[in-house]
């Protein structure tokens, strides 16, 4: 058996490895680093598969939530609603930038925010909502763009995690994440479900004059060079990373479709595991399954964690502080009424190997040895 890893790059590479190969030594002979045709066509090709109007790149997933939350020309006292239990980069730019970020608390089940957290934060310093589609599958989205509009706020979606998962609204239509609020965010992380060899993101969003601020602010506030007319960041996707990704989403839906066969297995084999909550599927949205994330009930997350790891299993807890107990925000931050969800979720979450080139024979050791330490 191969060995067992969170994610299995180097395989997912070898399966592609002539067509990526390929793809960068075009950019290598065209000596086009920056800016270079496969980035325009990268660009285009995204918009297509989300069906919006603009995508711009960017050089990570951190810096599009920076350059979102730049153009939209908010004052340093604004308020930016967020969840508690996620990824630091989805607050530390609120607090860069010298906003406020407001914490609310997140649903057992989905691990998102919720509609009645967030209206309840709600003050006239409020400017922006920020949901994270956590772990693959989606928050609220059409009754918190509802909301948004009733007390006029913008929405900006933290995708990083579920590029490529559909919503589906009360009507049966359906849009992809990132394409719902006012600007969506991604991140090309390797180990993301759209992942370059390097760091990359993207905005995505169907405004054209702020597709037009957006594109300023990523190349230092300037339309023409030299000339600048805002103040803006160097933030770009180098040519090399768009051809990766040129290639890797053309097998975007077939490395999606993976992570949610291995998703059912995992499922159909724990799910009667007494002290294990498995992954809850919210019923409005596809989850593409970035992490497949227990929960561990009875304090035993920790002790199941080491013993995976003592039969080579790799496990990771994501998150184990939430935000509201992180250092960095202790002066900035408004926590929300109760965090209680938050606290819990960082005391059980454990979240297995979930991949694109995962193994039925890998995830039938990976139950057993999680059935074996229930039955000691």
């Amino acid at each position: 058996m191969r060995k067992i890893q969170m994610v299995d790059l180097q395989t997912q590479y070898n399966k592609i490895k002539n067509e990526i190969d390929a793809a960068i030594n075009s950019v290598i002979s065209s000596a086009h680093f920056i800016n270079g045709e496969s980035v325009k066509e990268f660009s285009d090709n995204l918009a297509q598969y989300l069906k919006v109007k603009h995508v711009i790149p960017c050089a990570n997933g951190t810096d599009a939530l920076q350059i979102a939350l730049m153009s939209l020309n908010l004052k340093p006292s604004d308020e930016i609603i967020c969840p508690d239990f996620t990824f630091i980069s989805s607050a530390e730019v609120i607090g860069l930038l010298k906003l406020h970020p407001v914490l609310v608390d997140v649903d057992y089940n989905s691990f998102t925010s919720t509609l009645k957290n967030i209206e309840s934060a709600i003050t006239v310093k409020t400017k922006v909502i920020i949901p994270v589609h956590l772990f693959g599958q989606a928050a609220e989205m059409e009754a918190i763009t509802e909301l948004a509009r009733k007390y006029n706020l913008y929405v900006i979606e933290d995708t990083a995690q579920a590029l490529g998962s559909d919503y589906i609204f009360s009507d049966g239509s359906r849009k992809k994440l990132g394409t719902i609020g006012t600007i969506g965010c991604t991140s090309f992380f390797p180990s993301k479900n759209l992942g370059c060899y390097g760091d990359g993101g993207a905005l995505f969003t169907d405004d054209d004059m702020l597709a037009e601020r957006i594109k300023m602010i990523t190349n230092h506030g300037s339309r023409q060079k030299y000339y600048h007319q805002i103040i803006g960041c160097n933030s770009r996707l180098d040519s090399l990373q768009a051809a990766i990704l040129n290639v890797k989403l053309q097998y975007l839906n077939q490395y999606i479709e993976s992570r949610q066969q291995a998703a059912r297995y995992y499922s159909e084999h724990l799910k009667d595991t007494e002290g294990l909550i498995i992954p809850q599927e919210n019923g409005y949205s596809t989850h593409t399954y970035h992490q497949y994330t227990l929960k561990v009930k009875d304090g035993k997350r920790d002790s199941l964690k080491e013993f995976l790891n003592s039969r080579d299993i790799p496990a990771m807890i994501y998150y184990p502080v939430p935000l509201h107990r992180q250092e960095a925000f202790k002066t900035i931050a408004r926590a929300h009424t109760s965090l209680e969800i938050s606290e819990q979720l960082s005391r059980e979450v454990l979240s297995l190997p979930m991949h694109t080139e995962l193994t039925q024979q890998q995830q039938d050791y990976i139950i057993s040895a999680i059935k074996e330490f229930f039955k000691q």
